[in-house]
């Protein structure tokens, strides 16, 4: 790593302006290469591509009819709607419909792609350069950049949410390495407030990226302690850790809180569990098991990568000399790796089975992301031997080509999905829903594709001709349907929305149950003969305002430790 006589005259310089905006030009053109076959093959249409991309324009269509915050998405279900931006981390889709209004809707996704690795690259350079030159730092940032589990996701995944996660990754490990004192270079309360910001910017991210940067950090926390003979790296993380959970708590809250009211466990449906998932794992799917191995070879190939970058940094570790802090740091950052690589192989099954949450992180290969991480750092540290760096630099561009291009063959290239997205909201059609954001007792299957918005239904489920009524549709968004119905006769009411215990009904101003149809959950209203006003407004529970609540809390503290951070780096002042 870097010697011991650099380092802590870099450390005093700090790092300048300059230095960042190179750091930011060596971000973006790497950036620009990840997406170059984007510019001449359209969208790499992965596995969630749809998903993302309808979760972007049912955002952008919600922020035209004023809603800041969406919480129901409309269109999902062919227009019944679901809640799936209760359970969805919001960051990604917001960013992706803030993209929409910025640019012509098929450039978005390469635009995302661009400027979350920039942003990617950035983080990485933040770690690496706390023990690697300046030249170094820059490669090793490169590298975290199109790292080969990045390649896998942009191009055969499409989750866009996983890769703004990645991308912060970097950095939540280096403010936990801050918390825990195994890096130095901030006051405590400054560090803390970092590293609770980074952390609850990773869970608005992605959920199961989140889970997993939650248990390493907590590595990070445990090799800590046992390194200082203290429980204080424990108790600062536990701090850091509960700030984090608190500033992202009005989506925490509601996302735990109301999985009760949906069939959240589709998302461990069959193909989904960790146990047909592990490396090299066989199924009875051929096209599960074609994935799985793409999947598999690019997290051996990191791993031989990390292995022989480990190597090489050591070496160069002991030829130059090093501070007592990158020793730190390659160890912990070797102990990572070597968990992470145990994680994703069929042993590990048994804390897949019983720690908490684990589970719902669904592929083990999964934890590429964090093996990622100590992979781009060790080719930094490996970049200061001469000789020997040039080659593992050269060896990195090779096989992080060669991964791209073969992921590139691979996958899908479409660019009429996101057109015939807008072309089905335009035409009144929605797109399909999520299984695991079904409201409990409906099977999204049985939901015709084209319903109207408001159909008339006989008194009684027996049958017979439905009564003739005047229906007089006043108000129609995505949180707000206000209807009047006219009938000399009672009538049924079906509602092309899914019953769902945010939605209030009120009939004439008085508060409503409604019913649910035989084979779904669309909602419907037994009314009497006469005019009937109908309003259904999603409103806002308790557990949301209890989410709301607690992250106004968190952001009091998270401003009262920068202020203390503050004013110790003032008293410390000659």
């Amino acid at each position: 790593m870097t010697s011991s006589v650099e380092l802590p005259n870099r450390l005093k310089r700090g790092t300048t302006s300059r230095e960042w905006l190179v750091a930011l030009g060596v971000s973006f053109g790497t950036a620009l290469l990840v997406i170059a076959p984007f510019f001449w093959l359209g969208n790499a249409s992965g596995h969630d591509f749809g998903f993302h991309a309808a979760s972007w324009l049912d955002t952008a269509g919600q922020w035209r009819e004023g809603i800041a915050y969406p919480r129901w998405t409309e269109w999902a279900n062919h227009g019944f709607g679901e809640p799936r931006f209760i359970f969805y981390p919001p960051l990604s889709w917001m960013l992706g419909a803030a993209l929409g209004f910025l640019a012509p809707w098929n450039a978005v996704p390469g635009i995302f792609i661009a400027l979350v690795q920039t942003i990617a690259g950035l983080s990485s350079y933040a770690l690496a350069r706390r023990f690697a030159a300046r030249g170094a730092a820059l490669f090793g940032a490169a590298a975290y950049a199109a790292n080969p589990y990045t390649l896998l996701v942009i191009y055969m995944r499409s989750d866009f949410a996983e890769l703004l996660a990645c991308a912060l990754m970097p950095v939540v490990l280096l403010a936990a390495l801050q918390v825990c004192g195994l890096v130095g270079g901030r006051s405590q309360p400054r560090a803390l407030a970092l590293f609770a910001v980074v952390f609850a910017a990773v869970w608005l991210s992605n959920a199961p990226a989140a889970v997993l940067a939650s248990y390493s950090v907590a590595l990070f926390f445990v090799w800590a302690a046992f390194a200082e003979k203290s429980s204080r790296p424990l108790w600062r993380g536990m701090a850091g850790v509960t700030l984090g959970f608190a500033l992202a708590s009005f989506y925490l809250f509601p996302a735990a809180y109301e999985q009760r009211w949906v069939n959240i466990t589709q998302a461990l449906s069959p193909g989904l569990h960790p146990s047909d998932n592990f490396l090299n794992t066989m199924t009875n799917d051929p096209e599960h098991n074609v994935f799985n191995w793409v999947a598999s070879s690019v997290a051996i190939v990191l791993m031989v990568m990390t292995g022989i970058a480990a190597i090489a940094a050591h070496r160069s570790a002991a030829k130059n000399g090093e501070t007592e802090e990158a020793r730190k740091l390659w160890r912990v950052l070797l102990f990572l790796s070597a968990a992470a690589i145990f994680m994703m192989i069929r042993p590990s099954s048994v804390f897949w089975e019983h720690l908490f949450k684990l589970r719902f992180v669904q592929f083990p290969w999964r934890w590429m992301s964090i093996l990622a991480v100590p992979y781009s750092c060790f080719i930094a540290a490996a970049m200061s031997r001469r000789r020997a760096g040039w080659i593992l630099g050269a060896a990195v561009i090779v096989v992080s080509a060669a991964t791209g291009a073969f992921l590139v063959q691979q996958t899908w290239w479409d660019s009429d999905e996101i057109p015939a997205l807008r072309e089905a909201i335009a035409n009144d059609q929605g797109f399909e829903g999520t299984d695991e954001y079904d409201p409990m007792d409906d099977d999204h299957t049985n939901l015709p594709e084209k319903a109207p918005r408001v159909a008339i239904l006989p008194e009684e489920e027996s049958g017979g001709a439905a009564p003739r009524a005047e229906v007089h549709v006043l108000r129609w968004s995505a949180e707000e349907r206000e209807l009047q119905v006219s009938s000399q006769k009672p009538v049924r009411v079906a509602l092309r929305l899914l019953d769902y215990p945010a939605w209030r009904v009120e009939v004439n101003g008085k508060v409503a149950t409604p019913q649910h149809a035989e084979t779904s959950g669309q909602m419907m209203l037994r009314l009497p003969a006469g005019t009937q006003h109908i309003a259904v407004k999603f409103v806002r529970t308790p557990d949301r305002i209890l989410g709301i609540f607690v992250s106004v809390a968190g952001l009091l503290a998270l401003l009262a430790l920068f202020n203390a951070g503050g004013q110790r780096l003032l008293s410390a002042s000659p």
